[in-house]
């Protein structure tokens, strides 16, 4: 099976929510993020990828691991997902634009089914115990 790797940031609100993410043609939410450009490191991509995305500007030192996850892809069927994910509690104003067709703060103790398997199996019970 095919593979895909990326790196995301999980922006955790300090009511529990947790920042979800549709890109264009798609209909799962998953956190903000995307896949590598050749060489770079893990968290520069998902640094790249939330500016390039939504407009925020955060810095490697706001963020902190939460995991690597395997998982299946949301939007890419018949391919798995290797991510990496960071986690921060830094507020956020995100603005949609690139790729990004919607955003919405999620509840990861009680997630919609419109989210992810990454998210709906693995990160958001991780987010639940942090919150």
């Amino acid at each position: 099976m095919p593979s895909i790797t990326v790196s995301a940031i999980a922006f955790l609100r300090d009511d529990g929510r947790v920042l979800t993410v549709r890109k264009r043609g798609t209909q799962r939410y998953m956190l903000p993020g995307g896949k590598p450009e050749a060489g770079e490191r893990a968290i520069d991509t998902a640094v790249r990828e939330v500016r390039e995305e939504l407009g925020i500007e955060i810095g490697p030192d706001a963020l902190r691991p939460l995991g690597e996850f395997d998982s299946h892809a949301a939007n890419e069927a018949g391919h798995a997902l290797r991510a990496t994910v960071f986690v921060t509690r830094e507020p956020v104003d995100p603005v949609a634009q690139a790729e990004i067709d919607d955003l919405r703060w999620a509840d990861p103790a009680d997630p919609d089914d419109a989210q992810a398997p990454l998210n709906l199996d693995l990160v958001f019970p991780l987010l639940v115990q942090l919150a």
